[in-house]
């Protein structure tokens, strides 16, 4: 069995602005998924997922998403899931000419699937990599990257954006406008994650924002006002500003807010996090439920999200440094 691993991120700042171009900067944080893969002769694929908020599943099948591992959870996120793993392995058949070649795919992850925190664009990622290299073809990150992308884009109905995947596949922090994908020096950053136990709809989240610029010029404007935000963040973060890091993280929560992506559970751990002292924090992904992000050297916003009606976890992460990791 071949085995990688890639980690999760949260945005610092550019979340649902950088699919309209403009420029967002996510981090890769130390919580990952693993990806093992055997090769097997009969071309089906079998995947066994652990954690995943989906309390596990096995499913058998011959490249056929209409069969669904019978668990307890929404429909999106199932289908979803596995069709994350059905674009992951067909990209793995392009990238080394073996359109019929089937795997046995085992999947663990400790992060939260639908959060916020890039769970797909994780397994994605390390399944890409353990896939190919277990049929002895080893890509670079750059391309992994991208094959990574073109999957999430198909399973996101074009909505996708390469943030994501290109961090998750490189480490660090990020910048990432467009087509341009390049990694930027952070300091050590003081990150909090809140969960609230729940997921939003990617998609839905991701068009819901597209009607509103379509039908308000001022929704248009709000996008825009996140790239400012983000700009200026670069900015603080090249300088190692944390005062105005949190500063401008509170702005680009308050945009999302207004693009309505927020929820209520966001809401009150992000107020929760300021109470306590943080620097600034703001939902981090999609939206609609899921994560937040703060930034706080001290336990105080840690501890009070963990007393805070509605946040089911609250937890440290460090900033991955290291993107995939080929652990066999």
């Amino acid at each position: 069995m071949t085995l990688s691993s890639a980690p999760g991120k949260v945005y610092l700042f550019g979340e649902h602005a950088v699919v309209y171009g403009e420029p967002a900067v996510p981090c890769a944080i130390e919580r990952r998924a693993r990806v093992g893969v055997e090769q097997r002769s009969d071309g089906k694929l079998r995947v066994h997922a652990e954690d995943l908020s989906l309390d596990g599943f096995t499913v058998e099948y011959g490249g056929d998403t209409n069969d669904r591992p019978d668990v307890d959870v929404a429909e999106n996120l199932v289908d979803a899931a596995m069709g994350y793993v059905d674009g992951a392995i067909e990209q793995v058949r392009d990238a080394t000419g073996e359109p019929e070649v089937g795997f046995d795919v085992t999947i663990e992850s400790d992060i939260p699937l639908g959060a916020g925190l890039g769970s797909s664009a994780a397994v994605v990622v390390a399944a890409i990599d353990a896939a190919t290299r277990e049929l002895g073809v080893t890509l670079e990150r750059e391309e992994i990257a991208d094959r990574a992308f073109r999957t999430e884009y198909d399973v996101q109905d074009g909505q996708a954006s390469r943030a994501d995947t290109f961090c998750s596949a490189v480490g660090g922090a990020v910048r990432v406008e467009g087509e341009d994908c390049r990694a930027i020096e952070a300091p050590d950053l003081p990150i909090v994650v809140g969960f609230d136990g729940g997921a939003g709809d990617t998609g839905a989240l991701v068009a819901g924002v597209r009607a509103l610029r379509e039908e308000y010029d001022f929704a248009a404007d709000t996008v825009e006002a996140i790239g400012d935000v983000v700009r200026n963040g670069e900015k603080a973060l090249a300088a190692g500003d944390l005062e105005e890091l949190g500063r401008l993280m509170d702005f680009n929560h308050g945009l999302l807010s207004a693009l309505d992506v927020s929820a209520r559970t966001l809401d009150t751990m992000v107020w929760a996090a300021r109470d306590a002292g943080a620097y600034g924090a703001k939902l981090t992904g999609a939206g609609g439920g899921g994560c937040i992000v703060a930034l706080d050297p001290t336990e105080a916003t840690e501890t009070a999200l963990k007393f805070t009606p509605g946040c089911e976890d609250a937890f440290r992460a460090a900033l991955a440094e290291d993107g995939v990791k080929r652990l066999e």
